[in-house]
This record gives structure tokens, sequence and C-alpha cells, in this order.
């Protein structure tokens, strides 16, 4: 569940205190080609316009969005198309591609092609790459630091990570491949040793570090100095190094992209809010991460939202994973159980936390047993004559 939300870019402090890298959006990133700062004064240019009506790609798609690959004086239409098709990708898949990333066509066909190899790495064949490319391809169009990325893969590779693991890494976590193999080398290190100075065992460390990776490959652009803060805080406001192991597994990494200050104004709000000593507090953040997660804002926002629902304080701190979900959320979700007769706070809030899949699956228990017969129709009755 915590996951999912977190995908979804809520307002939490990654934003706020620890911004990571992100990857550019504007054109120099691609760096397969000059960038000039007079293409107002310029034409398009009608060769490369005609190539791409060749393939019939949506022109005013591409000047709406990125109207500056058209004003470019070398590109590579029909090249990158050939590439392209040399992979399996058909008329409307090459379209679909040139449209949605024009910025291909100013690749030049030697870095294209060695991008190519290099994916080539983690796909089984060519029609997973295309695949890929067409489902991502601004992603494969990013030619910057292609010899890290090759290094960074192999170093993937050797540590035990599955090709469709890295394959995902390329597509939505590319700013990792960026940094120098290295860097990447020095924070699995650190990550081992943390692993280890809190308690966790040599055995299970491989299966602990490449499950960390696969939920959260950017935990590898942190830094040692902020891992080691958390970690200090952590233990200097009573968590065990067990219990911090669990935090850490729990939030999949995302424990060390938060800054000491921010935990700690979330630990104050909740104790605050629970009227609860430090001591029910750290139960409370064992059973639900997510308080030290979310930042002030959010958590008053959903405790606020649930108690406008009826929902108690003491509901909600004996199932606070509730608070992982939003106000939204919980409001159609008591919806749904008003319509079957479930009244959420008069009862436990079991039924409504849990995954999407986890309340359907409540659902139909609740409905079933709402159904059922009150007495089995093919029993016997004990009746007097």
């Amino acid at each position: 569940m915590l996951w999912k939300l977190l995908v979804r870019f809520q307002p939490c402090r990654l934003c706020s205190f620890r911004k990571m890298p992100s990857v550019p959006q504007y054109r120099p990133f691609l760096a397969c080609f000059p960038y000039t700062t007079d293409n107002q004064s310029k034409k398009e240019n009608k060769r490369t316009v005609e190539k791409l009506y060749k393939f019939s790609v949506d022109i005013g798609k591409i000047r709406r969005l990125k109207g500056w690959v058209l004003l470019e004086d070398e590109t590579y239409v029909e090249e990158i198309a050939n590439i392209l098709q040399q992979l399996g990708a058909d008329e409307t898949a090459i379209a679909s591609i040139l449209e949605r990333c024009p910025e291909a066509i100013v690749c030049s066909p030697t870095t294209v092609n060695t991008q190519r190899e290099i994916w080539q790495l983690v796909c089984k064949n060519e029609e997973e790459l295309v695949k890929l490319i067409e489902q991502f391809p601004e992603s494969f169009f990013i030619v910057k630091d292609q010899e890290n990325r090759k290094l960074n893969i192999q170093f993937f590779q050797e540590l035990g990570l599955k090709n469709v693991v890295i394959s995902r890494f390329l597509t939505t976590a590319s700013n990792i491949f960026h940094n120098p193999v290295e860097k990447n080398k020095q924070m699995i290190r650190i990550l081992q040793e943390s692993y280890l100075n809190l308690g966790g065992s040599e055995a299970n460390m491989k299966v602990w570090l490449l499950k960390l990776l696969s939920q959260n490959p950017f935990i590898l652009l942190n830094s040692s100095a902020a891992i080691k803060e958390t970690l200090e805080f952590l233990q200097e406001q009573g968590f065990t190094n067990f219990e911090i192991l669990q935090l850490l597994s729990k939030l999949k990494g995302f424990l060390f992209q938060l800054c000491p200050r921010s935990i700690q104004n979330s630990i104050s709000f909740s104790k605050n809010a629970f009227k609860c000593t430090n001591h029910d507090l750290k139960q409370l953040v064992l059973k639900c991460p997510a308080l030290l997660y979310y930042s002030v804002p959010v958590l008053e926002e959903r405790i606020q939202g649930l108690l406008k629902e009826g929902i108690s304080i003491a509901q909600i701190r004996e199932m606070p994973m509730v608070l992982e979900l939003t106000p939204q959320i919980v409001q159609y979700r008591i919806r749904k159980l008003n319509s079957l007769g479930f009244r959420i706070k008069d009862g436990h809030l079991a039924n409504l936390s849990g995954t999407k899949k986890e309340f359907e699956a409540n659902l139909d228990k609740i409905q079933a047993k709402k159904g059922r017969p009150l007495f089995n129709p093919v029993a016997p009755l004990n009746v007097e004559e």
C-alpha cells in the first residue's frame, strides 16, 4: 500500500528536504547534438518534415510539444527509423515513438546503436527491447553517460539482480545509471555495513539488499552522511537496532531520504494528536512506519478526514495503518461498507484499511455473510407433533 502511495508522488518530505536529482526535461540533456540559442529566428527543416511525413508521423503533435526538433539543421530521421525497423518495430510503432520522443531524430545513429547494445545486455531478445522502447522511448534515447550505464548494468548483474529488474531501472530510474559505478558500489557497501551493524545476518544480507534495491533503486542516490545521520537520530529516539531494521525494510529504504528534522516534526505531531507516551508512539510507528514518512500537513489532513467520518482517535490508534489511505479513498470505502450495512465507526477499522485487493476481498466476505441464510435449509427441523 505504502509503495503505491509513494509512486503517486504525494506531497512529502522527499520533495521538501532531500530532493533527489531529477532527470532534466530540457533538450541539452540528451547530449547528442549542439545547443543553439537562435532557434526563434530559424525556419523548420523541410527535409526533416518531409521524412517524418514519410513515416506517417503527426507533425502537428511535434510542433506543439517539441517544435525545436524541426528547426535542427542535422537530423537522422531515416537512420533512426531503420534501426527501429531492424529491431522489429512496425510502421505504427515507429511513428508513435518519433511522435512521443522526437528528440530521437537528433541523436546520431552511432550513439543509438551503442544504446541498443547496452540495453540488449538485459533484454532476452529484440522483441522485448522493442516493447521497452515503445513504452519508454524517452528513457531509451537518453544517450548520456553510456559507459557508466554499461558498467552499472554489469555491476547490478554481478550483485545478483535479475535482468527484468535492471530493465525496470533503465526505464523508470535512469538517474542511478548516471552515477559512476564506483559511487554505486560505495553505496552498496554502506548499505551492507548498515544492515550488519543493525544486527542483520550475513546469510540474509544478499536477499535483503536485492529486495531493497528492487523496491527502491533511488536509495543509491543518497549520501553516506545522510544514512549515518538518519540511523543515529532513530537510535536517539529509542528505537532498537532490530526495530530500525524493521522500519528500513517496511519503508523500502525511503527512510534514508528523510531528514531528522522532518521526522522529529512528525513524531511530535503524532504524539500530540494521539495523546500517547514515547513508548506508545514507538509502537504505533512500528505498526505504521508511514507516521515517520508523511509530513505534518498530510498526517493532519488524514486524521481530520477520518474524524469527519465519525471515526475516533482511539480507533485510529488501534489501526494506524488506515492513515496510509487518502481522505478520498476513505470516503469511497466507507460508502461501500455502508451500502452493505456495515457501520465502520461502530467497529474495528480492519475492514477499511489494506490494499485495494484486500479491501475488495473483505467486501466479498461481508456480502457473502450478509446473504447467508440464518438456518440450514436441508437440516431436519425438530418440531414437536
